[in-house]
């Protein structure tokens, strides 16, 4: 009986999906949150706790928490990992000096089992910056490819425009509905 209506919930569009969007600072996490809410920029400053919004996807539900990513408050990211079903990891594509450490965050998030069934999303930010880092070359330095017990995916974009975002929110939506 609970699968049923789970899956009518589903149909109808009423079951929420918990996001978390972490990162380093500076990288974007905030403007693309009001990006994929409101299109458009919003003035941000450094997050100190956490912003939560919700967005809909043609009857799909984010509840996407947008968490602090300075060095003192990455320490509490664990706090908000309960029941999450997606990371998405914004990565400032011209911040090559602090690369291992957003991947050093990246593995010690996979390996926390509140997050063991969680997919992720790399929105790869600042496309748009002459002298960024590729999709690819971040894959290669983060080795996703060894990521191989949950789905991902690797997203340019650039969080100004809104240029990449919707197609990170569309294989969230892929996702979210083949479960």
């Amino acid at each position: 009986m609970g699968q049923l209506i789970a899956k009518l919930m589903g149909i109808f569009g009423n079951q929420e999906h918990k996001v978390i969007i972490v990162g380093l600072d500076n990288a974007g996490k905030t403007t693309i949150l009001y990006q994929l809410l409101t299109n458009e920029v919003v003035h941000t400053c450094p997050t100190m706790g956490s912003n939560v919004e919700e967005i809909v996807l043609q009857k799909t539900h984010f509840l996407m928490w947008d968490i602090g990513g300075q060095e003192a408050l990455r320490s509490t990211w664990n706090t908000y990992y309960s029941n999450t079903e997606f990371i998405i990891l914004v990565i400032d594509s011209t911040d090559r000096d602090r690369l291992l450490t957003t991947r050093e965050e990246l593995y010690k998030m996979l390996a926390h089992e509140a997050l063991r069934d969680a997919s992720v999303l790399i929105f790869a930010n600042k496309q748009d910056v002459k002298d960024s880092m590729s999709t690819v070359e971040i894959s290669r330095f983060l080795t996703l490819s060894a990521i191989k017990d949950r789905p991902w995916h690797i997203q340019g974009c650039c969080a100004l425009t809104g240029e990449g975002l919707p197609a990170g929110l569309q294989w969230m939506q892929s996702r979210a509905t083949a479960n």
